[in-house]
């Protein structure tokens, strides 16, 4: 059976790896067409076996063709408190473990050194991540890092330096091993007010995963109320609800030999949350796969 070449770039979702049965949730959400799966743990491992949570995972994909995209670690690993030891600790056995899922990535935030300016976390970036990234190297791992700023920016933070493109170019100076990326979302960008499109073509090279999330501009917020107002002036929205064009997206995406996975991240959006956070999902879903170009190929077109 040949290839399908719109498989190329997949449609997906994540799950949380931290609940007590990830692999029935994924089992329940299958018959959705989710084509992607990315099972992320919040900080810490939560005392998951990870052979054992693989093992049932794989058995719960079954005979589908659904991929394992990437293992998500949210954390950080740059400080020194318990919980951040932990998140550390958890990057290593993930990278250890991710070929037990079938993935060669594993993807989250960099750290940061909390309350000080990004900049003065770039020593302990190339003290964690240098060796990591050989760690995951010699497993044939790449390792993504998300652009979401955790409400940090350049002065001060809590979580992640990767959220801007100035520290990218900072980041992947300190260490520049070919198996760092990013995992990118346009989401992020549009928080800050940036144009994500540009960065597809500059940047592909290093996105290495996409995440499924977007964001509404609430310009007549701005002009009123300004950015550091009572009122939120912008809004995180599942793919299909938001500013971006994704049917853009992927196209450029395309052009630049992007080849991999676009998994949902739901939760945030203010409407498509709680009771309705899988319709919105599934909405999400079925927009991608549409500005993805269809959801079916004939391979002997007659």
């Amino acid at each position: 059976m040949m290839p399908n070449p719109l498989l190329d770039i997949r449609i997906g979702t994540m799950v949380r790896a931290n609940l007590d049965d990830p692999a029935a949730y994924i089992k329940q959400i299958l018959p959705l067409g989710f084509e992607s799966i990315q099972p992320f743990f919040w900080q810490t491992l939560g005392g998951k076996d990870l052979p054992r949570l693989a093992g049932d995972i794989r058995e719960a994909i079954g005979d589908a063709d659904v991929s394992i995209s990437s293992i998500g670690v949210f954390g950080n690993p740059l400080e020194d408190g318990e919980v951040d030891r932990g998140v550390l600790k958890a990057w290593e056995t993930v990278i250890e473990n991710a070929h037990l899922f079938g993935a060669s990535m594993v993807s989250g935030f960099t750290g940061r050194l909390r309350g000080k300016k990004l900049t003065d976390s770039l020593p302990r970036f190339k003290e964690i991540w240098g060796p990591l990234a050989k760690r995951a190297a010699d497993k044939g791992v790449r390792i993504a890092f998300e652009n979401c700023a955790m409400d940090g920016n350049w002065a001060s933070g809590d979580w992640n330096i990767a959220h801007n493109p100035d520290a990218w170019e900072l980041m992947f100076n300190e260490v520049p091993d070919d198996n760092l990326g990013l995992e990118w979302e346009p989401c992020h960008q549009l928080v800050y007010l940036i144009d994500p499109m540009p960065q597809i073509r500059k940047w592909a090279p290093r996105i290495f995963h996409v995440h499924g999330k977007d964001a509404t501009v609430r310009w007549d917020v701005i002009r009123e109320h300004g950015v550091f107002g009572s009122l939120p002036f912008v809004q995180m929205r599942t793919p299909g609800f938001g500013d971006s064009d994704w049917t853009r997206v992927i196209s450029e995406l395309r052009l630049a030999g992007y080849k991999g996975a676009i998994d949902i991240e739901g939760w945030h959006d203010p409407v498509y949350r709680g009771d309705l956070e899988i319709t919105g999902q599934v909405r999400a879903l079925e927009y991608l796969k549409q500005c993805r170009g269809g959801a079916s190929y004939l391979p002997n077109p007659v």
